[in-house]
């Protein structure tokens, strides 16, 4: 089982959504710095996608300061120094637009998207 949670989601790229999926877990601390993270071939296999694509996102979160390999554990997750408001919004208005493209999917006009928006904040 992988330690975030991730939605498959057609017209975009597997590769972005995993990369955005990983972001959002690590700045929300769903993922904790310094936790393994599942290697290529085990992100492959569970989430079915091919290992090209997998590996292209482990290397883009490398290199974007979310990973990093440790002699003897494989990658690590990573919390980039001081994660910004900005990253912190942009996370928002990735699950913003993936929450607009459900709702279109399913029908809802943008008042009932808001209205369960209403409801769900105050469930908690």
């Amino acid at each position: 089982m992988l330690p975030f949670r991730f939605q498959l989601l057609d017209g975009l790229p597997v590769s972005d959504q995993l990369v955005k999926a990983v972001q959002r877990a690590v700045l929300t601390g769903e993922i904790a710095a310094g936790e393994k993270f599942p290697s290529v071939r085990v992100l492959a296999q569970e989430l079915r996608i091919s290992p090209t694509t997998a590996h292209k996102a482990v290397m883009e979160l490398r290199d974007a300061g979310f990973l990093a390999t440790r002699p003897g554990a494989g990658m690590v997750v990573v919390k980039p120094a001081g994660a910004s408001r900005e990253q912190l919004v942009n996370q928002l208005g990735s699950a913003c637009r993936d929450l607009i493209r459900q709702a279109s999917l399913l029908g809802l006009s943008p008042e009932e998207t808001l209205e369960a928006v209403r409801r769900s904040l105050a469930e908690n």
